[in-house]
Formats: structure tokens, sequence, C-alpha cells
């Protein structure tokens, strides 16, 4: 009898961990779910203020503030930027993505780098270079000219990234059946690409809408500049409320619109065996004008620029790196940077967690949250917050807590990203191995689980931190007095007409801005497997 009474507890004495595993397991998602809940909550503020001042305000000044020739303008000019700078954008990245991955183009891989190094330029630096060389330079056609070169990296990264992942034997197909080259890209091709030109297109198109420095700069009214300026002359004014409304509204027709233009359709390669590395093809006499089109570009995106900057600080000598000033915004940048990407990142790991240890419906609503706060642009989320704090704690008005809480809303998209991936590739068998162990889940979930995801984590950081550098609206309208970072010094000074000042910020933030675009480009070769 004891014999068998030793052998029946035995399989009792085994199960006991499971049977306390699974409520702190539920305690553990509970708490977590709690943490994500709360962040979601805060990204909501924005589209809160927003239906929180239109009753406000009441119906009858709404409409009249809303339904006025001065939106109506600024809605024209809005439409005819994205209608005339995503095309072109399209255009040229697909071409040179499909010079660069897909001929025997020499240099192939200097002109792959090159064309993802505009995006280490901010968009208002690209202006400062362009005004500087041309400063008869205003309205839609320079708008969409500046636009196109500083964007158009967003979009030939994931094309490039899709075209190195395509299986070519669906060409060799299309081509057995009679196609010719045109029309097995047009027909084969293409198609595949038609998720990561939506995706990219649609980054274009957020960054048109929320884009100021660079559209003031060349005199081109946008509903972002119309808003700084209303909020500049009359703070928390509600025609800057009501503008914010109505730029609210363009970010969501615009996601509404890609989730159409992306369709249901998915192209994956279901067969046996792997996909075979495709042929590069030979450009032949076509090799001259090949060339010439990625030289053209990077003189256009990277030559103006660097020229641009180089001839202001010959000009200017020595004599503008003043340590005083120069070092003070430099540090503040960094420390902002830091501070923001390291709260952001936190806010965003409870949620990077639910995505991938428990999806379901609510983890998919909290996640649509995180992820929609990134497509406002920083004038919106600024105003909301200079509106709250004005009318509800007035302590907190200006100050940093209220402009790194700008941050964390504006850049949890990007921190989502990067560990989102980095929690997936941790096996969850090593977190159920330590709690078998005797180590709590929340124990488990920090010395394992966020130990193997610590690469990720630290990519996250760097490329909020290198996002906050290059923010602009958000922290003119948010940072407190005395607060002058590389991107608000660079525009005072350009506001001034003293491009010879402003050039050590600029070339300052470029510096700053290289290893986030290194680190797009090598990503965008590790999901290719290259």
């Amino acid at each position: 009898m004891l014999q068998k009474n030793t052998y029946a507890g035995e399989p009792a004495a085994m199960q006991m961990p499971q049977l306390t595993a699974a409520p702190r397991s539920r305690v553990r998602h509970g708490s977590v779910v709690a943490l994500a809940s709360i962040v979601a909550l805060l990204s909501l503020v924005p589209l809160g203020f927003i239906a929180w001042i239109t009753i406000d305000t009441g119906w009858a000044e709404v409409i009249a503030l809303i339904f006025r020739n001065r939106v109506g303008e600024l809605l024209v000019n809005t439409v005819l930027l994205e209608v005339c700078t995503i095309p072109l954008c399209i255009l040229l990245a697909v071409t040179l993505a499909w010079l660069t991955e897909r001929t025997d183009i020499p240099g192939a891989r200097l002109w792959s780098w090159l064309a993802a190094a505009p995006l280490a330029v901010p968009a208002f630096v690209h202006s400062y270079a362009w005004v500087s060389l041309v400063p008869s330079m205003r309205g839609l056609w320079s708008g969409v000219l500046v636009s196109v070169l500083a964007y158009f990296p967003f979009l030939y990264l994931p094309v490039a990234a899709a075209l190195r992942r395509l299986d070519p034997a669906i060409e060799d197909a299309a081509a057995s059946l009679g196609l010719g080259p045109w029309r097995v890209f047009f027909r084969a091709v293409l198609p595949q690409l038609r998720l990561a030109i939506c995706g990219g297109s649609l980054l274009i198109g957020l960054h048109l809408l929320a884009e100021y420095g660079l559209y003031v700069m060349i005199r081109f009214d946008t509903f972002s500049t119309a808003i700084v300026d209303q909020f500049q002359s009359a703070y928390n004014s509600p025609a800057a409320n009501m503008l914010g409304g109505v730029l609210v509204f363009c970010c969501l027709l615009l996601l509404g619109i890609e989730v159409l233009a992306r369709g249901n359709e998915r192209y994956a390669r279901v067969g046996s065996g792997a996909a075979r590395p495709a042929d590069r093809r030979r450009l032949g006499w076509f090799v001259g004008p090949a060339i010439a089109l990625p030289v053209v570009t990077s003189v256009l995106t990277l030559g103006i620029p660097f020229v641009t900057l180089a001839r202001w600080l010959y000009l200017g000598g020595f004599g503008i790196w003043r340590i005083d000033t120069v070092g003070s915004a430099l540090l503040q940048t960094i420390a902002l940077a830091i501070a923001g990407g390291l709260l952001t990142t936190i806010a965003a790991t409870p949620m990077a967690w639910l995505s991938v240890r428990a999806p379901g419906r609510l983890q998919r609503v909290l996640e649509a949250c995180h992820y929609y706060v990134g497509s406002l642009p920083g004038v919106v989320v600024a105003l909301a917050l200079v509106s709250i704090t004005v009318r509800l704690v007035l302590p907190l008005y200006q100050t940093f807590a209220t402009l790194l809480l700008a941050y964390v809303l504006l850049f949890l998209p990007r921190a989502m990203v990067g560990l989102r991936a980095s929690i997936a590739q941790a096996p969850v068998e090593l977190e159920r191995a330590a709690m078998a162990l005797g180590r709590t889940p929340s124990q488990a979930v920090r010395q394992v689980t966020m130990r193997l995801a610590a690469p990720g984590f630290a990519a996250s950081v760097a490329l909020v931190a290198l996002g906050i550098t290059n923010e602009l609206t958000a922290t003119l309208m948010l940072s407190p007095n005395g607060t002058e970072t590389l991107a608000t010094k660079f525009w005072s000074l350009t506001s001034e007409i003293d491009y010879v000042s402003a050039a050590p910020y600029a070339f300052m933030m470029v510096v700053l801005s290289l290893p986030l675009t290194l680190l797009l480009y090598v990503q965008s070769k590790r999901t290719a497997g290259q």
C-alpha cells in the first residue's frame, strides 16, 4: 500500500505545477492586458480630443469653420500633392528596384545603398538645400519635386525586398505562355509587388499629410502649415482644432483607400522545394541609360543637399561651430531621443508580447489602437496635448512630460515592429521551462524572453530615438521654454534666412540619421534572407 500510495502521489505532485501555472498564466495575461489597455487609451487621446472639441465648439460653429474657402483651398492642395507625388514615387522606386535587383547593372550594390541613403536627410533639410540653390522655388510642383526626392526610399526599400523574395518560376511560366518581357513584368511581377507598393505608398501619403517644414520653406500651404500658423497666432483656437479634425479625417480616408487598393490576394510559393535565385537580365546596349537613372537620382537626392551643406559650412568657417549653442542643441537632442526611445519601447512592450503570445480579438483591437496613432501627423497629436493640458492640467503645459508623451504616441508603431519580431523569435517553451523550474511568470518573461529579445529592444530604441531627432512640429509646439533641439534650432535660423548658421545643425541631424538609414537597409536585406 505504501508503494502504491507513493506511486499514486507522484503524478499528483507532478501535476501541481500545472494546476498552479494556469492561474498564474492568466494573472500574467491580465496584468499585461491592463498595461496594454492603458497605453491604448492614451493613444486614443487625439481622436477623443477631436470629438470633444467638436461637441464643445458647437455644430453651427464647426460647420462654419470647416465649410469655408480656406479649408477648400487646403484640401485641393493636399489632394493635388498626394495625387502627383505618390505615382511619381512609385514609378521611380519600382524602376530603381528592378534595375538594382533584377538586372546586371554595374555597381548594383552601390546604387541600392544610394537609393536608400536619402532617408538620412530630413525632409526639411532637402527643402533647405533646394531653396538655397534655387531661391525662387515655391508652389505645388516644387513641393512635388522635393517630396519625391525625400520620400521615394520609403517605397524603394519594400519593393526591392519583395523583388528579392519573388519566385522566378512564375515569370518563367508566363514567358513560356508566349508573353514578352514587358507583359511578363506587368502581368506576373507587378501584381506580386502590390502589397509592398501599397504599404510604401501609404507611408509616403501619411508623411505628406504630416510634413510641415518642407512646405513652409517653399511656401506651399497644407493643413499642417495652416494648423501651426493658427496655433502660433492664437493658442488653442477653434479654427486650428477644426483643421486638425479635417486632417485626421484625411488620414483615416487614406488608410481606407490603402486597404481597398491592397485587396485580399496573396502570392506565395506552395510547391515542394525552394525558390531558386532570380537570374539577372542583361541590359546590353541599354546599360548607359540604365546607369543614368540612379546617377541622376543620387545627384538630386544626395549631391544637392551635401554640396549645399558643404558650401554653407565653408562660407561660415569655424565661427559657426559654436560649442555653446551647437553643443547644447546636440546634447538636448540626444537626451530627448534616448528618453523618448526608452519610454516608447517600454510602453510598446506589453502589446508586442500580447500580439505574439496571446493573439485574439481583444489583442487585435488593442494593437489597432497602438498602430493607428502612428498615422496621425505630429501637429494633431501636439494640438490635442496642448488643448488638454491647457484646459485640464495646466501645470503640465509645455513640460518635458507632455513632450515625451507626444513622442510615445507618435512613435509607438516604430517600437512595435522591432519588438514583435524579436519576441516572436524567443521560443515560448523556454518561458514554460523557467516556470517549471520555479520562476514566476513575470520572472520567466523578464529573465528569459526579454533577454533573448534584447537586440530587438535596442533596435526599437534606436529607431524611435532617431525619429525623435528629426521631429519638428510636436517639439516646436510642446517643448518647454529654453529647449532647443537640432531640429528646432535649425528651424529658427532658417526662418530668419540665416542659412549659414543653420548648416551645422542640419549636418549634425544627417550624421545622427545615418545609423537609422543603415539599419533600415540591413533589415530590408534580412527580410529577403540576405
